[in-house]
């Protein structure tokens, strides 16, 4: 089935809280709680409560980073960057998540156990103003060359889902896109729809 998983943004949600609680209720795959800015302590607190919030709808929650965090509050779930994952901080984790930008990191990944990648970014996006995008071409490729489930990020919206889709990837993540909905059960919806 495809997913569509939420990547956590603070400066895009009024209330973070509130937001993420509307988000979780309406049905979302997957949390990702990326907050790279904070301090150790400042993001552990917030995963606290996410936890808590992803926890009453039953939504799996990846953290992102901080693994001793991510240690002390019994997450066994953590998502990192290709550089982290490299450095052996997946150690101990039963879920890794890596975010990968090529075909040769998409490989290295899940041949040391990965359990699902995320690629971009594909279309252009204010997170990565200026860089040009990979496409669907790239995501596709990686789609090809590997067997776990592939999560296309970067500048994703109902009206290029559909190249997404066609490209063989497992779902999408989305960041301010849905952090700055005002009815994110709506995009969602209109995510899982979009052919």
């Amino acid at each position: 089935m495809f997913k569509v998983i939420c990547v956590t943004q603070m400066p895009a949600a009024e209330d973070f809280f509130s937001q993420l609680e509307k988000i979780c209720a309406a049905g979302i795959d997957r949390v990702i709680l990326r907050e790279k800015t904070l301090s150790e302590s400042e993001y552990e607190a917030i995963a606290e409560r996410t936890a808590e919030i992803c926890g009453r709808y039953g939504v799996p929650l990846s953290l992102h980073t901080f693994v001793n965090a991510a240690k002390r509050l019994g997450c066994m779930d953590i998502h990192l960057s290709f550089s982290d994952f490299s450095a052996g901080l997946s150690e101990g984790f039963e879920t890794v998540g890596v975010s990968v930008h090529s075909i040769e990191e998409a490989v290295f990944v899940q041949s040391r156990g990965a359990a699902y990648i995320t690629a971009g970014h594909i279309f252009p996006t204010d997170c990565k103003k200026g860089l040009p995008p990979r496409g669907v071409d790239f995501l596709r490729e990686i789609c090809t060359e590997v067997h776990i489930p592939v999560y296309a990020i970067g500048g994703i919206t109902p009206e290029n889902i559909h190249l997404v889709k066609a490209s063989g990837a497992a779902g999408v993540c989305v960041m301010s896109g849905l952090m700055k909905a005002g009815e994110p059960g709506k995009l969602i919806r209109k995510m899982h729809s979009e052919q």
